[in-house]
């Protein structure tokens, strides 16, 4: 059976109850699944390297030269700005027993002071079970927020406490995540459909879909190894809520228009499907193959993006071409009240563009002035992408998160008042033999305030040298200073010598991406071309779309920098702009496929000229609705409280309503008419000489 004759099942008579009955079944199955995802959610891959980095190699070493010594740490800091007291001190004391019996082994490091006199440091590592870690830090911040002397500022800083902050920030976002969501998606429905029923149909269904997603992301987690973290879970939601209700406003629209054709609301159905199978599908093939593309990337958070998020997609495709309408059909005309479709024989032939009146007036600008259109369309574009220069790439730890911290906080403190790596310092782990000189490379390197006193390991093979750095751990300084560390160290001879720590995990991860970047980013495009080519039988109409779309992301970037600089968030994680690409990629090309394949069908029966003008005109508004919903799924990212995903949100959404409202609407069409028929080269569209048909010449003359 072909996949246009299966799509038609939900149309059926019989058919549609049989998809109903296997949606419930998979609902029952799939709920309970859905809602144990968080437990298999791994976020130790968020801040993990390949296991080839030269970090992950000194954290591999030294897990094996000093066992059990790779444990998180937790710091406390405490200041006085006028001059640590004598009650201060026995407080820093008093704290010093009590935390002992939350340190993995009970050891906690002795008080380090300040050169200024008004700072003191502890330090004890904390368990590596993520349980008793989380308790552990919790009791922590409750001690230092106990009964501290007036005057006296603590914070809870660290590695332990950064992560705890992190997870903390996040306790019940996925419930506000969704909810804003939802919330969203309902209130545009409302809007665009004008009716106070209508909109509950594709919000039901695409929430069937996410729990589906849920369920099947949860057993290949369990089960198969997928690796799920709260960003690709928080994306996961964003991805099925924003593309199955683009899939619903297609398919309805088209649906809607058949039922004016045809008598019968099943055989309506049938040919909605059939006709809007080859868009919907080639749209969800274009953005999961594309999230596919991440595994190609060694950025295991970004590589374990992909598959969750084909998932979504996938289970997005599946809900709206077979429960969304088999529902619609079960429920009949009165869905659409009060402006309900009629049947209306002769409707064939009737120009259906006229239903259209504001985007026949957009067609009939576009038809006057073509190249104008498009040249001041790309002009417009190319100017927004000046504002790229207000980014910078490398997010601070510091302004990671939307509010204050503790740990953030502390992290400020201790710059306030010590050399900036104090609380991170580079880990240097080399031969034992060769300790001497590599500590004398090491204190002869520039950025580099300290070197500390070899550590043995139990063996005798190995040595640990602390090296503290003098600028902030996640510092341009800072990783400048290891590469000058790492490139002394290498020289001593036999040393064999490795450098790890904070700083050198930042500087591997940013030569990561910049690799996965060129790798990725030219695979995506490149399978996106593929499909383009396959789905509209063209070579020069393909080229454009990709043009089209790099352009766009180009803008996009340009705009999100303007807003991202008022908001106070310009510096982006480094993650993000390969993220932010793939998903403008994918989906910004969603619009012009839909616009596309639509104007390939009607160019084929009418002509190229009239039939590019019918297709803008008729699923403009359904199009550009489809554009604002998505935009506003991903803006929802904003009520995240990590400025990575505010960043997402922000970009992705400007993104996608350019794409919507300006390189759909007119720099694809104008381009399109300025190229003629060429447009489907080297296509028989290519070929074909135009049929006059007497319904579109006032629309050619608009």
């Amino acid at each position: 059976m072909s996949p246009q004759r299966l799509a038609g099942l939900p149309a059926g008579r019989r058919g549609k109850y049989a998809v109903l009955l296997l949606w419930l079944a998979l609902l029952v199955a799939a709920g309970p699944l859905a809602v144990k995802l968080g437990e298999v959610q791994d976020n130790s891959t968020l801040g993990a390297l390949p296991a080839g980095a030269e970090s992950s190699r000194a954290v591999q070493r030294a897990e094996t030269a000093f066992p059990g010594s790779r444990h998180p740490l937790a710091i406390a800091v405490y200041v006085r700005d006028t001059g640590l007291t004598p009650a201060d001190r026995a407080r820093v004391d008093a704290d010093r027993a009590a935390f002992a019996a939350h340190a993995d082994g009970g050891a906690v490091s002795p008080p380090v002071a300040a050169a200024d006199g008004r700072a003191l440091l502890l330090s004890l590592p904390v368990s590596p079970d993520d349980e008793r870690r989380a308790d552990a830090v919790g009791a922590l911040k409750d001690r230092l927020a106990d009964g501290a002397p007036p005057g006296l500022r603590t914070a809870l800083t660290g590695e332990a406490a950064a992560e705890h902050d992190v997870f903390d920030a996040f306790s019940g976002m996925d419930g506000a995540l969704l909810l804003a969501t939802a919330l969203t998606v309902a209130l545009l429905l409302l809007v665009t459909y004008r009716s106070p029923v209508l909109w509950l149909i594709p919000l039901v269904a695409v929430a069937v879909a996410n729990q589906l997603a849920g369920a099947v992301v949860y057993l290949l987690a369990r089960h198969a190894g997928l690796a799920v973290d709260f960003q690709s879970q928080t994306i996961l939601t964003v991805l099925v809520f924003g593309v199955g209700v683009d899939y619903a406003l297609l398919l309805i629209a088209r649906y809607r228009e058949e039922l004016r054709r045809h008598a019968d609301r099943h055989t309506a159905m049938a040919v909605a499907l059939r006709r809007s199978a080859g868009a919907v599908c080639a749209s969800a093939a274009t953005v999961a193959i594309g999230l596919l593309c991440l595994l190609a990337a060694d950025l295991p958070a970004t590589r374990g993006l992909g598959p969750v998020g084909a998932v979504g997609i996938a289970a997005a495709l599946l809900a709206m071409t077979t429960l969304l309408p088999a529902v619609l059909v079960l429920c009949g005309r009165w869905l659409f009240w009060p402006f309900v479709p009629r049947y209306a024989p002769g409707a064939d032939t009737r120009d259906r563009a006229a239903d259209h009146g504001v985007w026949r007036r957009i067609a009939g600008l576009v038809a006057g002035r073509p190249r104008a259109v498009w040249l001041g369309t790309a002009a417009a574009l190319a100017a927004l992408t000046l504002g790229i220069g207000n980014l910078g790439l490398g997010l601070p730890d510091d302004e990671s998160f939307t509010t204050e911290v503790g740990s953030v906080a502390g992290q400020r403190l201790i710059a306030a008042h010590y050399p900036g790596g104090s609380a991170a310092p580079a880990e240097i782990l080399a031969a034992a033999g060769t300790a001497d000189r590599v500590v004398a490379a090491a204190r002869a390197v520039p950025g580099v305030a300290e070197v500390g006193a070899p550590e043995p390991s139990a063996d005798g093979r190995w040595v640990r040298v602390p090296a503290v750095l003098a600028g902030a751990p996640d510092s341009d300084a800072a990783r400048d200073t290891v590469t000058r560390l790492r490139a002394a160290v290498h020289a001593v001879p036999d040393a064999r010598a490795l450098v790890g720590g904070r700083t050198a995990t930042l500087l591997d991860e940013e030569r990561t991406v910049n690799r996965d970047n060129r790798v990725v980013i030219p695979l995506v495009l490149a399978v996106v071309l593929v499909i383009l080519v396959l789905l509209l039988r063209s070579l020069v109409a393909p080229l454009l779309l990709m043009a089209s779309v790099v352009l766009s992301y180009a803008a996009a970037m340009g705009a999100a920098g303007l807003v991202l600089d008022a908001l106070g968030h310009p510096r982006l994680f480094v993650g993000v702009p390969l993220q932010a690409f793939l998903f403008l990629v994918a989906l910004g090309v969603d619009y012009t496929i839909f616009l596309m394949t639509r104007a390939r069908e009607e160019v084929a029966r009418i002509g190229h000229r009239p039939g590019v003008l019918r297709a803008l005109t008729v699923t403009g508004g359904v199009v550009t609705s489809a554009g604002v919903v998505l935009a506003a799924t991903f803006g929802a990212l904003l009520v995240l409280p990590l400025v990575p995903s505010v960043q997402m949100g922000v970009i992705v959404a400007l993104g996608i309503l350019l794409d919507t409202l300006l390189v759909r609407s007119l720099l694809i069409p104008a381009l399109t008419l300025d190229l003629g028929t060429r447009t489907w080269w080297p296509g028989r569209l290519a070929r074909r000489s135009p049929q006059p048909v007497p319904a579109e010449p006032a629309l050619a003359r608009t």
